[in-house]
């Protein structure tokens, strides 16, 4: 007699031995024993829950033949139940998805659906992978999976729900079957291991568990590989010898390792991870559920929303605490950018290991915040508040002095401004000088300007033109002021960071308001110095308008 596998020897064959799906079982009972009894069904789940095993209970809960009815409890020993077991009942059609996925084969199902069923109550088709089917097979579906004869039910499965078309998935009742607990697995996996006669330890069963990572149908396949080296006793030593430890328990001792700052563990635990047969793209997506996980319980999620292995949970939530919120936003975008260059790169190894060292040495590395923060916490120099000498540095202009202003000869009335002597200009940063001092008539003018509106007094009349703007002159720091800006660390640090020079630029600019606006204001009417920027490509033709003035 040939071999059966425990996968589906040990096949859920009622309601109640459906095993981590409780709520969707319970769902089905209730409605069959209401007579509420939909004409689609739409299961959803990853691989190994049980979608397909719990199509057939529900197609045999509904042709049973020992019930006069549709029941929540089948015999299982009819022909009916027995048929549907073994995938050969002529009423209860099961369709591969993935081998048919053309318009035709649904026209077909169309064709055949209007003919009632041989024996049973209802004919009920199982489409499993349904979100295989191509486009125009969907839309051949609709009407059928709409309004079907009365006599035919649809139970579709899927593993991707997201590529089944939103006009199939209104049709029909949707379940989604959640991950099995890893005890609700070693429970089940004691049951069959007693079946068998076979005496097992609860770690190596908790240890299968594990490794099934909420699959059921894994969680068999890996007890009978087992059991075909050590028939006789199924323990703990044996499952070291085969098996590698579950997936999340390395990763999580990966990170751990990052987390103390060891580089040599992390990369030591990286290596057995990939060493045991796992794809470069594979651990980038596994690693990135494992530090979406850790991202939640961070920032706050509670750990029974998350879908955390049971056992794990209190290793989930130690590791959570060993990094701030930020960092695990930057490890899940630094490995899904891995993700997808380790797919195309003929180094996917070694950019995977540099990304583990930098998890390793990310404490080293501070934030933007943090560095902020350290600026503005490393003190303000005298003779100013932080605030002003931010945007002193940040605009360039880094003096603390008032620049002397340098004298100007007279000049009589009505000729043009005199400027005062250029200094030699500096090849490694921009100067300015300030702006040369009024002439007599200038200062005439000015005084008269700031009189008051009302004032009797004799006014002097004059033809003089109003003072022009001065072109900003350069001129270098002095001594002084050089030592007290490189005397300061904060100027400095922002000096090596941005790769700035001292810069100091001053012109006068003409009052262009008119006395009697200046007195309403209670200002004095006047040329008053405000500091400007020279554009680097208007510095030469500045020199050359100052030195044209030249009084030498």
């Amino acid at each position: 007699m040939a071999y059966t596998v425990l996968a589906r020897k040990y096949r859920s064959r009622n309601f109640d031995e459906v095993v981590g799906q409780d709520p969707i079982a319970t769902t089905l009972k209730n409605a069959i024993a209401a007579g509420r009894i939909h004409h689609g069904y739409l299961f959803t789940g990853t691989r190994g829950v049980g979608k397909t095993s719990l199509a057939r209970i529900l197609a045999k809960a509904l042709n049973c033949l020992a019930s006069d009815g549709p029941t929540g409890s089948p015999c299982l020993k009819c022909d009916s139940c027995n048929a549907i077991a073994e995938g050969q009942d002529l009423d209860v059609i099961e369709i591969d998805a993935a081998s048919n996925t053309g318009v035709d084969n649904i026209r077909e199902l169309r064709g055949n659906a209007a003919y009632r069923p041989a024996r049973a109550r209802f004919k009920i088709y199982i489409i499993d992978e349904v979100h295989m089917l191509s486009t125009g097979a969907f839309n051949a579906l609709l009407k059928t999976l709409e309004e079907p004869p009365a006599h035919v039910k649809f139970i579709l499965a899927t593993t991707e729900i997201q590529k089944v078309p939103a006009t199939i998935q209104s049709r029909c009742q949707r379940f989604t079957f959640r991950n099995i607990d890893a005890p609700a697995i070693a429970g089940a996996l004691q049951r069959v291991c007693a079946s068998e006669g076979i005496p097992a330890e609860e770690p190596a069963l908790a240890r299968i568990a594990r490794l099934a990572n909420g699959s059921m149908r894994d969680a068999l396949s890996i007890l009978d590989q087992v059991l075909s080296i050590s028939p006789k006793k199924l323990s703990l030593a044996v499952l070291e010898q085969m098996l590698p430890p579950a997936r999340h328990d390395q990763l999580l001792h990966l990170l751990n390792s990052a987390a103390a700052a060891d580089a040599g563990a992390t990369l030591a635990a990286t290596d057995a991870i990939l060493n045991g047969g796992q794809s470069l793209e594979v651990f980038c997506s596994e690693l990135v559920e494992v530090l979406r996980n850790l991202l939640l319980l961070r920032a706050g999620v509670a750990a029974d929303q998350i879908e955390l292995p049971s056992d794990a949970r209190a290793e989930f939530e130690a590791l959570a605490a060993k990094f701030e919120l930020s960092h695990y936003v930057q490890m899940i975008a630094v490995v899904e950018e891995l993700r997808r260059n380790v797919r195309f790169s003929g180094s996917g190894r070694a950019l995977i290991d540099a990304a583990m060292v930098r998890f390793a040495k990310l404490r080293e590395w501070s934030s933007i915040e943090q560095i902020i923060a350290g600026l503005g916490g490393g003190g303000s120099a005298a003779g100013g508040s932080l605030e002003k000498k931010k945007s002193a540095e940040i605009s360039g202009v880094a003096a603390t002095t008032p620049a002397a202003k340098l004298p100007a000869a007279p000049r009589p009335t009505g000729a043009a401004p005199a400027h005062s002597e250029q200094a030699p200009r500096s090849s490694s940063r921009r100067e300015s000088a300030a702006p040369a001092a009024p002439a007599q008539g200038e200062a005439a003018t000015a005084s008269a300007a700031r009189r008051p509106v009302g004032d009797s007094a004799p006014r002097r009349a004059t033809t003089e033109r109003p003072p022009e703007p001065q072109p900003a002159l350069k001129r270098g720091l002095r001594t002084d002021e050089r030592a007290a800006l490189e005397g300061d660390p904060l100027v400095n640090k922002l000096m090596r960071e941005f790769d700035a020079v001292y810069v100091r630029l001053e012109t006068t600019a003409p009052d262009h308001r008119s006395p009697a606006r200046a007195a309403a204001a209670d200002e004095p009417f006047e040329s008053v110095p405000r500091e400007t920027y020279i554009p680097p490509d208007h510095e030469d033709s500045i020199d050359a308008e100052a030195g044209s003035s030249d009084p030498e």
